[in-house]
């Protein structure tokens, strides 16, 4: 009798149903974490976000089931939902405006088209998506990885091909967090150390009345040029006027304190729980991985190469290591940037430099969502 209770707690229990494709979905997710915690990886999302692969890839806790005959569904299942109607994109793009200072990029505009530049990879892979016979919606969501946006991301792929949503979530987030290791080598591979040694000079004083009417006028002719952006440049430039008008402070600073903190803990954790290893560890996943790894080098290489053409134009006094962070993870590529350039010379400061062509990014890859759900939506 007890040998027989003792069998039956061990069938019943999760370690009789692990697989391998378990055990390799766990230590991906114990070596996400220890990039997050050893190597300091964007810790705020990729913990959360590792540990919801971890919990969805330990069997039988049903932790992300959704309701059936009347059986209530996994908690994670219902959180989830803000990821898949698109509600937490919205609230990330709120926060996000309310934190950012679009100073840089009112200062030099000519930084806007390192934004734009930054976007090539967006275009690359879609063809090769293409060739490799995804469809059109599920291309332009495989493709928009390369705007290194998880948010934009993910509000595209619920619109235009939902069924990619968990893999092209991860797969988004995944090199959003890993800018520290993908960014740099390709950074020095296409420039010299004389461009990685210019030093730029300290860009003018942006008044507060052009603060003010920045988000406004963006999202006029944003949302007018593509309506269906108005989601999410609508709430970016909503948070950002909170920040600049100064007289809403409670709202500037739940926006980019609480409301982001609960945003961004239930989308990583659900996010990654979308990763079990029966839907990740299929040849399609990895070809979707794979290709947003090359939208996201080709816009990398967009980008700086395009700050190479701008260093050649104005003569040597623009870095081409800031074009870079044209790509919209901000402000991790900002960031890239600035140690990139401390390393070829201790007299380069290119953070707010960088901090232009890096929100102009952010406004960049919600333009080409926008413009790939006119298309294929």
């Amino acid at each position: 009798m007890i040998s027989e209770t003792f069998s039956n707690i061990w069938f019943d229990s999760g370690f009789a149903a692990l697989t391998w494709q378990h055990f390799v979905m766990i230590a991906i997710a114990c070596v996400l974490i220890y990039l997050a915690i050893a190597r300091g990886f964007e810790p705020l999302l990729l913990i959360p976000m590792a540990f919801g692969i971890l919990l969805a890839n330990l069997p039988l806790t049903g932790i992300m089931d959704e309701p059936q005959d009347g059986k209530l569904g996994g908690i994670l299942y219902y959180i989830y939902q803000g990821v898949k109607l698109g509600i937490y994109p919205s609230l990330i793009f709120l926060g996000v405006g309310a934190m950012t200072d679009f100073g840089p990029l009112i200062a030099r505009p000519s930084t806007l088209f390192l934004g734009a530049g930054a976007q090539f990879g967006i275009v690359i892979a879609f063809i090769v998506a293409n060739l490799f016979g995804f469809s059109p919606q599920e291309s332009a969501s495989v493709s928009i990885i390369g705007g290194a946006d998880g948010p934009t991301a993910i509000f595209l792929t619920s619109r235009l091909a939902p069924h990619l949503l968990s893999v092209i979530a991860i797969a988004a987030y995944s090199y959003m967090a890993l800018i520290p290791m993908i960014q740099p080598p390709i950074m020095r591979a296409l420039t010299t150390k004389k461009e990685r040694e210019i030093v730029m000079t300290q860009m003018r004083k942006v008044s507060k009345l052009e603060k003010i009417c920045f988000p406004i006028i963006v999202t006029i002719l944003c949302i007018l040029l593509v309506p269906t952006v108005a989601p999410l440049i609508g709430m970016l430039m909503l948070g950002n006027l909170f920040k600049e008008s100064g007289v809403v402070e409670r709202l500037s600073r739940t926006a980019q304190d609480d409301l982001m903190n609960i945003v961004v803990i239930f989308l990583s954790i659900t996010v990654g729980a979308t990763a079990r290893a029966e839907m990740i560890l299929r040849l399609e996943t990895l070809m979707i991985i794979g290709l947003g790894l090359v939208a996201f080098v080709f816009s990398t290489a967009g980008g700086v190469l395009l700050g190479k053409l701008m260093c050649w134009i104005s003569r040597g006094k623009i870095n081409p290591l800031i074009g870079s962070a044209g790509v919209s993870a901000v402000p991790m590529a900002a960031r890239v940037s600035q140690i990139e350039g401390q390393k070829a010379h201790p007299r380069v400061f290119l953070l707010m430099h960088a901090m232009g062509p890096n929100v102009a990014g952010l406004i960049g890859s919600a333009i080409a969502a926008g413009i790939l759900m006119m298309l294929f939506g």
